[in-house]
């Protein structure tokens, strides 16, 4: 996926070819880049597991067969110059569609198997056991999001004729895609837009554990957080702040609303939630007392603190 990612961002440079309003070859370099994180945090998370490591082991490669399989099938079509997703233009787009819908699942499938064996995985440290199945589990619902853009949109049954329409399934709501967007990412600016909630979840399987990381690496120099409790306490808010902003996405793209033009009520649940979060905070920094400074040690010695 990384070596690829190169060669989609050469396409980048060479290619000036434009689809459905974007670069041609923007998709593929995101998705294989994405593919790649993907990957590596699946294998670590794998790498903790200490019951059903054969299961595991399978459930991984058919991670990795299934997302080798979607990749071949995009840059297969960016080549053509067609659409990959949503293209029922001819008998063969359409099959490809089908085996990518197909593919799709089984990944999904796949990644629930190792969500399971991951909840069923006694870690020592409590917050590194929520971070990992919190961001795995949200992922899920994240990735789960993608299953939304396959239905036909309201405009596409309101045309109907869905038998012989070319393209079934947006990953827009309220307008086309391909309509005006935010640059790098491609999110509509004038409609909903299903792909934010889908990568906002996805990548909280390296957000969540990132942020216990960067907690981890603190601690020396800031004492409160050599407290496990803390760090779990903090966890568990970020990772109850994290699930609310990818429920706050969905909602609002299913609502025809783009990112950068929120109404009243989505204003009003962010800065709920957002409140909610903060409070958070301050409530497991209240209530986890301060420990005693550490002795001095020997400059000889280190002190690792790991996740």
């Amino acid at each position: 996926m990384a070596l690829w990612a190169l060669v989609s961002a050469v396409g980048l440079a060479v290619d000036d070819r434009v689809l459905v309003g974007a670069p041609i070859w923007a998709k593929p370099f995101k998705f294989f880049v994405s593919f790649a994180a993907y990957g590596l945090t699946l294998a670590w998370m794998l790498a903790q597991t200490t019951w059903g490591r054969r299961t595991g082991w399978w459930a991984g490669n058919v991670v990795v067969v299934t997302s080798l399989v979607e990749m071949v099938i995009i840059t297969g079509q960016v080549i053509r110059g067609k659409r990959s997703h949503f293209n029922a233009e001819t008998p063969f787009d359409t099959s490809l569609y089908t085996v990518m819908g197909l593919t799709v699942v089984v990944l999904w499938a796949a990644a629930l198997v190792i969500a399971v064996l991951l909840l069923r995985t006694r870690l020592a440290d409590r917050a590194t056991a929520w971070a990992i199945r919190g961001g795995v589990l949200i992922a899920l619902a994240g990735a789960a999001v993608g299953f939304l853009m396959a239905r036909p949109s309201a405009e596409q049954r309101a045309a109907g004729d869905l038998d012989t329409a070319d393209v079934i399934g947006a990953h827009s709501v309220g307008v086309p895609d391909g309509g005006p967007s935010m640059p790098l990412t491609g999110w509509s600016t004038t409609g909903g837009d299903l792909r934010i909630p889908h990568f906002v979840g996805m990548h909280a399987l390296q957000l969540i554990p990132l942020f216990l990381i960067a907690l981890v690496l603190l601690a020396p120099r800031i004492a409160r957080l050599r407290d496990a409790e803390l760090r779990l306490r903090l966890v568990r808010v970020v990772t109850a702040g994290y699930a609310g902003l990818v429920a706050l996405t969905t909602w609002q793209a299913l609502r025809g609303q783009p990112l950068v033009h929120p109404d009243a009520p989505t204003l009003m649940a962010a800065g709920a939630l957002l409140a909610t979060v903060a409070a958070g905070v301050w409530a497991a920094l209240r209530t986890t007392p301060a420990p005693d400074p550490a002795p001095a040690e020997p400059a000889s010695d280190s002190k690792e603190f790991t996740v």
